[in-house]
């Protein structure tokens, strides 16, 4: 299961054709969506178009430092330019929208990108909303129940990207990581530790 978290609403008429399956993203796409700011970017531009001055002040960044940002999606197909239209003072700004590219990307998971959007997001989120859902839950699972655990859990994930978006409806995200636990002890260690034969060796 390899979605982003920007979770980019499908194309109009649904993905197309080439994103069937998904596909593997080239090194400039990876590192387009390696970057924290340019998954918040993508999110920003999910269901509507923002002027770069707009996500700069979204993500209280200088508009210059958005701006590199910004090609980068453009760039790699991520983020699209729509018509200029007049800002502040009658300015001329462009507005930019998310392409939906970035949810069939298949890029390498080990990289901070999602996980420092993630820390950003929920970082904005009021301290008093208690509707926020977190789980941490450890497995031990034989390999084939562990490979229905990842498909149920991506079956899930993409039936409900598919849904139609409602534009009145409050925004939700969900962050989802399946990893090894490096932080458990192996078995034979474990044993070690709690045996009085153990210890002390």
């Amino acid at each position: 299961m390899q979605p982003d978290p920007s979770s980019p609403r499908p194309e109009p008429g649904g993905a197309p054709a080439q994103h069937d399956g998904g596909f593997e993203a080239s090194d400039a796409e990876a590192r387009a969506l390696a970057s924290g700011v340019r998954l918040r970017i993508l999110r920003l531009a999910l269901d509507e178009p923002l002027t770069n001055r707009e996500l700069a002040d979204a993500l209280g960044l200088n508009p210059a430092t958005v701006l590199h940002h910004v090609r980068t999606l453009v760039d790699t197909g991520f983020l699209e330019a729509l018509e200029p239209r007049r800002g502040r003072r009658g300015a001329r700004e462009i507005p930019y929208r998310a392409t939906g590219r970035s949810w069939y990307a298949r890029t390498p998971v080990t990289t901070k990108g999602m996980l420092d959007a993630f820390v950003a997001e929920i970082a904005e989120v009021p301290a008093d909303r208690t509707d926020v859902t977190m789980t941490r839950l450890g497995l031990r699972l034989p390999p084939e129940q562990l490979e229905e655990f990842r498909t149920r859990l991506a079956e899930l994930v993409d039936e409900f990207h598919d849904r139609a978006r409602d534009p009145t409806a409050e925004p939700w995200s969900l962050f989802l990581a399946l990893h090894p636990d490096r932080s458990a002890l192996p078995g034979s260690a474990r044993e070690d530790r709690a045996s009085p034969e153990g210890a002390g060796t």
